[in-house]
């Protein structure tokens, strides 16, 4: 079974944060993965990501629009880069490739 996590966040904290969330959880459900995501909006953290989510994961998603708070956790892991905005609109295409790119079924 592929496990991802990932963090989405916006410049505004808002509603592309959330949206890429909601994106990215409908199109791993779709590849019948297994993903948590972390939200850093304008509230703060929510869903934070536990250390034992992070060793878990095969993959880590990754949103580029702003800096994610805590990112070192992530050393060592594989990552993906995405906008947001590219989040929201092509989830299916994302999780497409991160499954031809890295070999994962």
């Amino acid at each position: 079974m592929t496990i991802l996590v990932a963090v989405t966040a916006c410049p505004t904290g808002v509603a592309h944060t959330y949206m890429a969330a909601e994106a990215l959880l409908i199109a791993a459900k779709k590849k019948e993965w297994t993903i948590k995501v972390e939200t850093q909006g304008a509230t703060g953290i929510e869903n934070e990501l536990t250390a034992s989510d992070i060793e878990k994961a095969d993959i880590v998603i990754l949103t580029n629009d702003i800096t994610i708070k805590n990112e070192a956790r992530f050393e060592g892991k594989k990552i993906v880069r995405v906008g947001a905005n590219t989040a929201v609109r092509h989830g299916d295409k994302i999780m497409q490739k991160i499954s031809e790119n890295l070999g994962l079924n």
